[in-house]
């Protein structure tokens, strides 16, 4: 089907239901259903197959497990025997699936086990959600399918609630755009010694992918015609995922951590805003865009049943606490944010970009997060979200331009995050971002245009898994951008990932890069590290 044809699909839909129906909760059901002509009575309409007549290995996508909480983990995983067909090689059908949760990597010692069931109508995913666990334990997963065996996960629950834990070990990734290089830093994050992970958005791309694989220009294999066209239909998300998941290196990490997930753009269409497209279509022909783009992601993610999308909406902010050590508000700023001011990019800042009623949260995100702050006890807050946070001048003159896209064209929306942490008491607030491509060490200042004023907290910018090719240890901008900034304290423009460790007396930030994302097999270095203590905010050299 060519792209025109899959344009003309999402037409015909929207046409079918209309705007004002599709922002219902059965219109957009009934819209995504005529789309992707889905069983009108759900999910247990399918009939079931044998899973002894599963004849090739159905997990090429590999394992995942997900928000761990002190009683309970999210097993993931989805059957795929040919996981570049649109069918993924399997049936309309159901598929009963084993699974396996134990407390050594052999199985000697099982903890829980049972069944779930893959259907088609999520594209043969398995959401597997475990309760009565105890807390703070290091366990390991598997799924059976008929004859085949999946490859081993490790997970791990959270420390109780009320546990004095004394330190805590994440990593931050982000933007792994396959057509830009091999997911290389991934292979390196399967070894380190992180207790989770938190992806900050852009897990796939939307854009067209070679025969080749665009930069990794593969020479052994050639990738089917249908993934060189844009995103659009729910198939076109579920077939971009599989080819983004079979990549072994994002497999390795899945299976070593349990992944955080939120999302950014790119897994829907650029800079899309709330409901506002960035390409000049019908409205309610990009929801239903977007109702395909959330759903797949849900399908493809190791999230719990709350995360599951109605139509085009998603509650995918939530909260995470890790002991009396930390607490994790994760945010989504994409589906509420109003629309980028002065067209988007980066602009001059004015009247439209200030307005005190613009939002990069929504009210009701922006509420949930100021009253989790009020009744937090953690030592550490800790936001994982999307875009750059702090202000960031692009040159060191009265002509300088904020990007529009970032909480720089949203500073009412900031500001009051900030005032909201500060009147909740809130010692020491970590920001952890993806999205711009390159590694930054922030302070977060109460005045970003007084750099003697308090320092409220820090960011860490997270740089891309593959997104920008190879990139450089200082890009064009870095002068510019660190003299403009005198609250920047690291910019690295390299790909590869951050690793924290928050502890009781401080927390410890080390940036880790690998040369090269064009070729395999680059090695990984750390290209900066940096402390922040606790009562006392703001980066130092480690």
């Amino acid at each position: 089907m060519t792209y025109s044809s899959h344009q003309q699909e999402m037409r015909d839909a929207a046409r079918h239901v209309g705007r004002r129906r599709f922002l219902t909760v059965t219109g957009a059901a009934a819209a995504l259903a005529f789309s992707v002509n889905l069983p009108a009575a759900g999910a247990a309409s399918a009939a079931e197959l044998d899973a002894r007549k599963i004849s090739e290995d159905p997990f090429t996508l590999g394992v995942a497990s997900g928000d761990p909480l002190p009683d309970s983990v999210l097993l993931w995983t989805r059957l795929a025997p040919r996981p570049y067909e649109p069918d993924s090689g399997l049936p309309n059908a159901r598929v009963q699936v084993r699974w396996e949760l134990a407390r050594d990597e052999h199985f000697t010692r099982i903890v829980r086990r049972g069944t779930a069931t893959a259907h088609p109508e999520f594209d043969h995913s398995v959401h597997v959600e475990i309760k009565g666990l105890d807390a703070d334990r290091v366990l390991y997963y598997r799924f059976r399918a008929g004859k085949w065996v999946s490859q081993v996960g490790r997970t791990r629950t959270a420390p109780a609630r009320h546990a004095r834990n004394s330190a805590l070990s994440l990593a931050a990734v982000s933007c792994q755009a396959y057509h830009d290089g091999y997911f290389t830093a991934y292979g390196h994050l399967a070894q380190e010694d992180v207790d989770v992970v938190f992806h900050l958005g852009d897990y796939l791309y939307e854009y067209a992918v070679t025969a080749t694989g665009g930069a990794r220009n593969y020479t052994d294999r050639t990738l089917p015609a249908h993934f060189n066209r844009e995103t659009v239909t729910l198939e076109d998300y579920r077939l971009r995922y599989a080819l983004y998941k079979s990549d072994p290196d994002l497999r390795a990490a899945h299976a070593a951590h349990p992944f955080v997930v939120t999302w950014d753009d790119h897994e829907t269409e650029n800079n899309y805003a709330g409901d506002t497209p960035e390409n000049d279509v019908p409205p309610e022909e990009f929801l239903l865009r977007r109702a395909a783009a959330y759903r797949a992601y849900w399908e493809n993610q190791p999230l719990r049943t709350p995360q599951r999308p109605t139509g085009p909406d998603m509650r995918l902010y939530r909260r995470l606490q890790f002991g009396r050590l930390a607490q994790f508000d994760i945010l989504d700023t994409r589906q509420y944010r109003s629309d980028q001011a002065y067209g988007d990019g980066w602009q001059k800042p004015g009247p439209e970009s200030e307005d005190p009623s613009r939002t990069l949260t929504g009210a009701t995100q922006e509420r949930w997060l100021l009253d989790g702050w009020k009744a937090s006890r953690a030592t550490w807050n800790v936001v994982p979200q999307q875009v750059t946070f702090a202000q960031r001048r692009d040159v060191p003159t009265d002509a300088f331009k904020l990007s529009m896209d970032s909480w720089d064209g949203y500073p009412a929306s900031r500001d009051r995050i900030l005032k909201g942490a500060e009147a909740a008491g809130i010692d020491n607030l970590m920001v952890l971002t993806g999205d711009v491509h390159v590694g930054y060490g922030f302070d977060l200042k109460k005045d970003f245009n007084d750099p003697s004023s308090r320092t409220l907290g820090t960011e860490i910018v997270a740089t891309s898994i593959a997104s920008g090719k190879d990139g450089s240890d200082k890009p064009a901008s870095w002068n510019n951008q660190m003299q403009a900034n005198p609250h920047m304290k690291f910019f690295n423009g390299r790909r590869g990932y951050a690793v924290v460790t928050l502890g009781q007396d401080e927390a410890r930030a080390d940036f880790r890069t690998v040369s090269a994302v064009t070729t395999p097999g680059a090695p990984v270095a750390t290209a900066g590290s940096f402390v922040t203590e606790v009562g006392n905010q703001g980066l130092t050299p480690a």
